[in-house]
């Protein structure tokens, strides 16, 4: 029976993802790497590679290690509150670790962990409630690129830094090109880093996009169906309907 290597056991894929984040964190994307992450570890670099293979490995197994963190939403949940649930979960998860942001880029996240706790669950349960698999694709895209996007550009663990950075760069500006921007600093400002517009727009896409058959009775008024044949904007159109497709939000809210 081979001999198990102490290394590789104290290198598990939770101990490398966890240090892993503990580094950007703590540290900054810049400091990351095979080595500073082996020297955490008391392990080798070698042995760090091993589990790893490479940068996009390393980052795949912290994605992985967050997407583990997001909730099992009940089966029955009403879908705007599963989408919201779902969607601020990430969101949060995604402005507690900034440093991963920057150096994930580009790259798709398609780990097991976020495929099964968040895009299949989400999927599932627009075509549940009336879309077809392309309308659903489409509003999960729309609710990830806009959480993905949030979260990606101010860094919410230091918001007074980031205040303090915009307020320099925008006193700077000369007040009679950017009379808005130059002279609205006190209202300007605070929208940088609050959370509430990031909530806000995701519940105004998720309002947009709720198919018919997940909108409660209570927030049609009465006589305001849709006639016969004609789905109403923001609604799923059924088998031989005209209208917009469910997430088409150009007749309803723009985000």
């Amino acid at each position: 029976m081979p001999r198990r290597s102490a290394a590789l056991d104290r290198a598990t894929p939770e101990a490398i993802a966890v240090a892993a984040l503990r580094i950007l964190d703590e540290q900054g994307p810049g400091h990351l790497s095979f080595r500073t992450l082996a020297d955490r570890l008391e392990v080798s670099h070698a042995t760090v590679q091993r589990r790893c293979v490479d940068l996009a490995g390393l980052l795949d197994l912290c994605t992985e290690h967050l997407a583990g963190q997001l909730p099992e939403i009940p089966a029955g949940t009403d879908w705007a509150q599963a989408a919201e649930a779902r969607f601020r979960a990430l969101y949060q998860l995604l402005t507690a670790h900034p440093g991963l942001l920057v150096l994930r880029g580009g790259r798709p996240w398609l780990g097991r962990q976020l495929l099964a706790r968040l895009v299949e669950p989400s999927l599932a349960d627009s075509v549940a409630a009336g879309m077809t698999a392309a309308e659903a694709m489409t509003v999960y895209r729309r609710m990830y690129l806009l959480t993905l996007g949030s979260a990606a550009f101010v860094d919410h663990r230091d918001p007074a830094a980031a205040t303090a950075a915009s307020r320099a760069a925008l006193a700077a500006l000369d007040p009679e090109e950017f009379p808005v921007l130059s002279g609205g600093l006190p209202d300007v400002l605070p929208a940088l880093t609050d959370h509430e517009v990031y909530y806000g727009a995701l519940r105004q896409l998720i309002e947009a996009a709720r198919p018919a058959a997940a909108r409660p009775a209570s927030a049609r008024p009465a006589g305001a169906a849709a006639p016969a044949g004609v789905a109403a904007p923001g609604q799923v159109a059924a088998p031989g309907q005209a209208g917009p497709p469910a997430g088409d939000t150009r007749s309803t809210t723009r985000t």
